[in-house]
């Protein structure tokens, strides 16, 4: 089969390219001497976990526990970081269910969430570690200053069940010098105060080839990288030939020679602009932009003729490549444009 051969809207995943973009950042991390810890919410398929830990990453790192039930389903994948605060009774039953079966760490950034850990993981043989969240700028989750740092890690040594287990961040994009600067006097604090940090745990795609700016980090989390997308191309982390994941989508109308309606909408491409015009990139159409998309509609434009004709195949660079793989049940594996398996997408949905 090739891409003619393809039903679509389909998401084929260039598996050569997957290849080249882990051998590469693994390397990069490799000769700066960090640890790589990949995020699977990118291509939620535990057959590309283990290309990523077979070529030297530590363990990956999952948001949410469902998830990573789904990743470790196919197969031995032993190390596992979950980013999420784990709050609710049934949850933390079946984190700890998880952690019988994985080398398992979490983070938290509150005595509300470390008070539940504890109370859930207060038999178990084994204590589960945890990585107090801080806040860098990006806004988000985690403490904001080292002092309600120290005093959540004193805490977690002080409770059963538990262990402290470093420090993580959800850095803003292109601040890794106040990402580092906070991390830094945060980790200081805490080493002041006779509490050890064994891991400081960074990431993040746009800002990768970055990452030996934040010279206090120990690990660095990344999950983009392995596909890419137009986001990152337009922040200059990865040029066309980089992206691995691409919608396969057929010309279904031209109403004008200035339009054109392919069979891929917002189901398949996702409404995410990520700050861009338009809704991902035509390959070999520059000069046609995707206007707007309803659920099965995606409407393209070029201020003169698009070049495009009605049955005709074209491939577009999403937006954002994570949120593309969580909108389908499988996708095309191929290799020089032939098909080589079509691969289910095991994490998909996975949002408890």
């Amino acid at each position: 089969m090739t891409y003619n051969d393809v039903d679509t809207p389909s998401v084929l995943i260039d598996l050569d390219i997957v290849e080249m973009n882990i051998q590469k950042y693994q390397r990069y991390c490799n000769s700066i001497g960090l640890n790589l810890r990949p995020h699977i919410k990118t291509h939620k398929i535990p057959a590309l976990a283990k290309l990523q830990l077979a070529e030297g990453a530590v363990g990956i790192t999952c948001q949410k526990i469902s998830e990573a039930e789904a990743i470790i389903s196919e197969g031995v994948i032993d190390d596992i970081l979950l980013t999420y605060n784990i709050i609710g009774e049934k949850k933390l039953s079946r984190l700890l269910a998880l952690a019988q079966r994985v080398d398992l760490s979490v983070v938290a950034d509150n005595l509300s969430c470390i008070t539940g850990l504890s109370e859930a993981f207060a038999k178990s043989d084994n204590k589960l570690r945890i990585l107090v969240e801080c806040d860098t700028g990006a806004m988000r989750c985690g403490v904001v200053n080292p002092r309600q740092a120290f005093d959540l890690a004193t805490v977690i040594n002080k409770l059963p069940g538990i262990k402290f287990g470093g420090l993580m961040t959800y850095p803003p994009v292109g601040k890794a010098d106040i990402v580092n600067k906070v991390l830094l006097k945060t980790k200081d604090f805490l080493e002041n105060n006779k509490i050890d940090v064994p891991v400081v745990s960074v990431g993040g795609s746009p800002d990768m080839w970055n990452a030996d700016k934040i010279s206090v980090a120990t690990e660095y989390r990344v999950g983009t990288y392995i596909y890419n997308d137009r986001s990152l191309i337009e922040r200059g982390t990865c040029e066309l030939q980089h992206c691995a994941l691409t919608v396969l989508a057929t010309v279904v109308s031209t109403p004008t020679p200035e339009r054109a309606v392919v069979d891929a909408g917002s189901k398949v491409l996702t409404s995410d602009l990520s700050g861009l015009v338009g809704y991902g990139l035509v390959v070999n159409y520059p000069h046609v932009t995707i206007s707007n998309l309803s659920e099965e509609h995606g409407c393209l434009k070029s201020e003169g003729p698009t070049g495009l004709v009605v049955g005709q195949k074209i491939q577009i660079i999403p937006n954002h490549a994570c949120v593309v793989s969580n909108m389908v049940d499988q996708v095309t594996f191929t290799r020089s444009t032939k098909v080589t398996k079509l691969q289910r997408v095991t994490a998909r949905g996975k949002v408890w």
